[in-house]
């Protein structure tokens, strides 16, 4: 024993491998205490402090880099993409800006001209409240093609051509499948627009695209878009709806140590009438093999509504006159959608709860949050919801009641910036009068003690800025803090965040929800060596100036993984 301890003794400690130093370090911690300097031992930070304490701390092997005054966050964390999707979405072409029926006609001309007739066509995921007409489009937008198929992806809702119609016998016969319903114009005929009712197609190929992907396509285009999310400087993220096939290519790279970024992944489950066979899924689920610092799952997922882009999301009261034109409804009292009714709801989630998973499920709608409340708490009355940290999803829609309900569970949310600043000048139309007070309202959430994770739920698309929902985190942050939309408008400025608050959205908060908080979220001894050095000032810098922050260096787990040329010495 006493030869042990003096080897212990006489071991020399492990060297500092390396010091990033004269830096404005934004620990992030619980004072948001500012320092100027930062070592790390192999993936782990060995200190914080001042320029004099730090460098003690060098030794001859030790990398040793002046950041110039620059500004150092612990990495950042995009609490909702969809990786695998948006990676494929321009795997072998990249897509045109889908901003007007003009756009897509010119992107289904060109495609006909390649593509063998009688084959697919497929008009990527587009919302019609980003396009300039505002309006939903309808077959007759789509049938400047007429020897192909054609289906515009808009999420839940999808409309075809006339010639898919044709090919799939839809015609103003053909009743609305259980739980969808086919869009009818004046005549009664099907304008192509189908709602939660794709079982009506035949053939349509999967991702959305004309010809399949293999295997090795698909794990290249993941690495591909976590290598993107890296280079945003994202050092973690939450991969919301994976399927097993998804599970299985992320714990390929994490086997092969090829992950670019942490991956902490949401097992989103399809839902059938038949409760029991769910309940039966959901006990019999995934599991996970591959180390907790890298990947793991996060939270089990239902789909409780549509999208509000697309008049799909179960709203408190109708989507109005307006709603129907941008979202081509034909029923003035169309509050959305509720895909799954309070009885099974509580039975699949009380199977999921006891099964050890964190639950959320995607909600945009008023009424969707509030059945998904009505759930958690009746589970909350049998054992404490807080402690699973299960947490809301979008929840675009609130309302101070929804709110209050959500902060006396004291579960967090996970938002998106990005529908407000891309959606909501349409929204806004749809929802006049006040119907908008309450959208996506960051003071509120914070004055009531929930806590924020901030995502882009990034779909399609490579560019961080382009894509259909940005994932550029300090677009997000700037969003934010300022609420400003695409056309320049301020919603309720009075729900506006501070820069702290924001940042947290994107380190600590998000750690947290992720169950990560002691690891990861702030630049503490002990955690984990994921640090963001940025071009400018966060603190100082004009508030409009933060949406065009670059990173120039990137560190996951101590290895510094993406580096701007020349941007430090």
């Amino acid at each position: 024993m006493m030869f042990s301890l003096w080897l212990t003794l006489l071991s020399p400690l492990p060297a500092t491998d390396l010091i990033l130093h004269n830096a404005k370090v934004l620990t992030v911690d619980n004072r948001f205490n500012l320092a100027q300097a930062v070592a790390i031992t192999g993936n782990r930070i060995e200190a914080v402090g001042s320029n004099e304490e730090i460098l003690k701390l060098r030794s001859a092997n030790t990398k040793v880099i002046d950041a110039q005054g620059r500004t150092i966050l612990p990495g950042l964390t995009d609490s909702h993409v969809h990786a695998l999707g948006a990676g494929l979405s321009e795997q072998r072409a990249k897509l045109p800006r889908f901003d007007s029926f003009t756009a897509i006609q010119a992107y289904l001309r060109a495609r006909a001209k390649e593509t063998p007739k009688g084959q697919w066509i497929i008009v990527p995921r587009t919302f019609p409240t980003r396009l300039k007409e505002m309006a939903m489009p309808t077959k007759e937008v789509l049938d400047v093609v007429t020897e192909h198929p054609v289906g515009f992806d808009a999420s839940y809702v999808w409309v075809y051509n006339s010639h898919a119609l044709r090919r799939n016998g839809i015609t103003r016969e053909t009743a609305d499948p259980p739980g969808g319903e086919i869009g009818r114009d004046a005549k009664g005929e099907p304008n192509g627009i189908l709602r939660n009712a794709n079982s009506l197609i035949k053939g349509l190929p999967r991702n959305t695209e004309t010809f399949a992907f293999s295997k090795d396509e698909r794990l290249n285009a993941l690495q591909a878009q976590l290598k993107r999310y890296q280079k945003a400087g994202l050092t973690a993220i939450s991969d919301r709806a994976v399927t097993e096939e998804d599970i299985e290519l992320y714990q390929k790279l994490a086997k092969s140590e090829k992950l670019p970024v942490r991956a902490v992944l949401t097992w989103r489950l399809a839902v059938t009438p038949d409760t029991e066979k769910v309940v039966s899924r959901i006990r019999n689920g995934p599991k996970m093999d591959a180390d907790a610092n890298w990947l793991r799952f996060g939270a089990f997922k239902v789909t409780l509504d549509g999208g509000m882009t697309i008049g799909t999301a179960y709203q408190r009261v109708p989507y109005g006159e307006f709603g129907r034109q941008l979202y081509g409804l034909t029923k003035s009292d169309t509050r959305g959608q509720l895909f799954i009714q309070p009885g099974p709801l509580y039975d699949i989630m009380k199977a999921a709860r006891e099964m050890g998973w964190p639950l959320t499920a995607h909600s945009q709608g008023g009424g969707a949050i509030d059945a998904l409340l009505d759930c958690w708490e009746r589970m909350d009355k049998q054992k404490p919801m807080e402690p699973t940290r299960s947490h809301l999803m979008h929840a675009s829609f609130q309302s101070p009641e929804a709110i209050d309900r959500l902060a006396k569970l004291r579960l967090p949310a996970d938002v998106q910036m990005a529908w407000l600043y891309l959606d909501g000048p349409a929204l806004s139309k749809v929802f006049p009068n006040g119907g908008m007070r309450y959208f996506i309202p960051l003071k509120t959430y914070r004055k009531k003690g929930i806590l924020l994770a901030g995502g882009s739920d990034h779909m399609v698309g490579h560019d961080k800025n382009s894509a259909t929902n940005p994932y550029n985190p300090f677009l997000g942050m700037w969003n934010a803090i300022t609420r400003k939309m695409t056309n320049g408008e301020v919603l309720h400025p009075e729900e506006r965040i501070s820069r702290e608050e924001a940042l947290r959205m994107y380190t600590s908060w998000a750690a947290w929800m992720q169950h990560a908080e002691k690891d990861r979220g702030s630049i503490e001894k002990g955690k984990l060596a994921d640090l963001t050095m940025i071009d400018r000032d966060y603190l100082r810098v004009p508030a409009d100036g933060i949406r065009d922050i670059e990173p120039l260096m990137v560190i996951v787990d101590g290895k510094i993984v993406h580096e701007k040329k020349d941007a430090v010495k």
